[in-house]
């Protein structure tokens, strides 16, 4: 062991000495022209001279639709997240609208489900929602899925309803 750290130190040392000795003998002497600040800020931002179309920037900007979350409706989101809380969350990604989770038993019920829920679109809207149930021995039915499509929904209407009261 003694000897392993040994040989590790002196590699380090070694490889220190090779990096400081890289730049020993060039550039002695030699003005460097250095570009004003603002140049060299549009090179690392903009290194093709194009300025991006949206930035991190635009995520803190005020949107015109409040109901939004990233790209996903608000609403629906929360709705789904208050609808399906006896499942263990696996991922959220508000941006893509993807929720995931685990298994898990709905109150009173016997049978373990799990949920992947994803929301395409903006609007408050039936389209906007899909949601997929599985249980342990395969894909939910139709009706079940249909049942909490609706239940999500509704709170959805319920929670747009109690915001535009306030």
């Amino acid at each position: 062991m003694r000897k392993s750290q040994i040989l590790l130190g002196a590699g380090l040392m070694a490889a220190l000495v090779v990096q400081s000795g890289c730049s020993a003998f060039g550039g002695r002497g030699q003005a460097v022209e250095t570009p004003p600040a603002s140049e060299i800020a549009d090179d690392i931002i903009y290194r093709d001279r194009v300025k991006p179309t949206s930035t991190i920037w635009d995520l803190f900007r005020k949107r015109g639709d409040a109901g939004q979350v990233g790209a996903v409706n608000k609403y629906i989101w929360n709705a789904a997240l208050e609808t399906l809380n006896f499942l263990p969350v696996q991922s959220v990604d508000p941006f893509t609208g993807v929720i995931t989770t685990g298994y898990g038993t709905p109150p009173g019920g016997g049978r373990a489900y799990r949920a992947t829920i994803y929301v395409t679109d903006p609007a408050l809207d039936a389209r906007s929602l899909n949601v997929a149930l599985m249980t342990r021995s395969g894909p939910a039915s139709a009706e079940t899925v249909r049942a909490v499509e609706d239940a999500i929904l509704t709170r959805a209407r319920q929670l747009r309803g109690q915001d535009s009261r306030l």
